[in-house]
């Protein structure tokens, strides 16, 4: 079928002509402006679509979404299997590639989405790490510093770790956590999460008192303009790497986990509160997420504190 053709059938039926890349980059900015996904989120996103769309080229030297089929799709799923790519990368990309034909079949560039009865590889559940209950006050006082400390470079450790997981946020929420949004009279902070949604956090008197003592010190350096909570010692904004190693540096002194990011602090507010009888929708709330499906992992890890309770006292266990 001629290109002139297939131009003239498209406009017949009010589709364009426009190629992968045009519509990925219009998709990215639907997802950046409207959808509003982080950073990591897009990037993720954009790595994905390009490596579809390089497959297309390199081996079918054609780029019009309208030619595209499942046959495609499954082609590439194939070639990504033999060079020994994940499964939960594999999963990843395909799910990449339904959002994006799902929004071009809305759109109205395609009919239909050739991702239907696509089947993605399946993914092993692995048990969010967390730290036992147990262990937390090891960590918390390898984290501690004392109040007579003169410098952030000794209280950011701290109050990034307690602040981490005192609210279960994340690190990029932590980022970009802003003084108009800590509010110490009320004990609660303001988070803006995924999607730009924000939700309220409580927190503990010590932790009030903490964040008190941070902000004398902070005020001293801080630079005009920095609305930021958590400052460097210069007075300029944290950056990611700065929390992940804090917390990685912490983590290695006071635990023998494998895993050491600030996401595990985040596993172990969650967990810890499961464990000590809060409702799972609450909890859903205070995380942040959209579907209560992804704050299900938990339950998983409160299976094993269940079955030690049976242990102890079911006389035939």
């Amino acid at each position: 079928m001629g290109e002139d053709f297939l131009y003239l059938l498209l406009k017949k039926h009010g589709l364009s002509l426009l190629n992968l890349k045009d519509l990925q980059s219009n998709f990215i900015d639907y997802l950046r402006f409207e959808k509003r996904y982080s950073p990591n989120t897009i990037t993720a996103y954009q790595k994905d679509l390009e490596q579809f769309r390089d497959y297309m080229l390199a081996e079918y030297d054609d780029l019009l979404i309208q030619k595209i089929k499942r046959i495609h799709i499954r082609s590439w799923m194939a070639d990504l299997r033999e060079k020994d790519v994940a499964p939960k990368s594999i999963h990843r990309k395909m799910s990449s590639l339904s959002s994006f034909f799902k929004h071009m079949h809305r759109l109205g560039q395609i009919e239909v989405s050739p991702m239907l009865n696509i089947i993605k590889p399946k993914v092993e559940k692995r048990l969010a790490t967390f730290i036992r209950e147990d262990k937390m006050d090891s960590v918390l006082d390898a984290a501690s510093k004392s109040r007579q400390a003169e410098s952030l470079e000794e209280l950011n450790p701290q109050l990034i770790l307690e602040l981490l997981y005192q609210t279960g946020m994340r690190r990029s929420e932590l980022l970009h956590l802003t003084l108009q949004r800590t509010d110490l009279t009320n004990k609660e902070i303001k988070v803006i999460g995924k999607g730009n949604k924000e939700r309220i956090i409580p927190i503990s008197k010590q932790l009030v008192e903490l964040i008190t003592f941070y902000l004398e010190k902070r005020n001293e350096i801080a630079i005009a303009g920095n609305n930021n909570l958590l400052v460097l010692p210069n007075g300029k904004p944290l950056y990611p790497k700065y929390i992940y190693n804090a917390v990685k540096k912490i983590l290695q002194n006071s635990t023998t986990l494998n895993k050491k990011s600030p996401h595990v602090l985040r596993h172990t507010f969650a967990t810890h509160l499961l464990n000590e009888g809060a409702d799972i929708n609450a909890i859903k709330e205070l995380l942040g997420h959209a579907s209560l499906a992804a704050t299900q992992i938990y339950t998983h890890n409160g299976i094993e504190k269940l079955k030690n309770v049976h242990k102890k006292a079911h006389p035939k266990s």
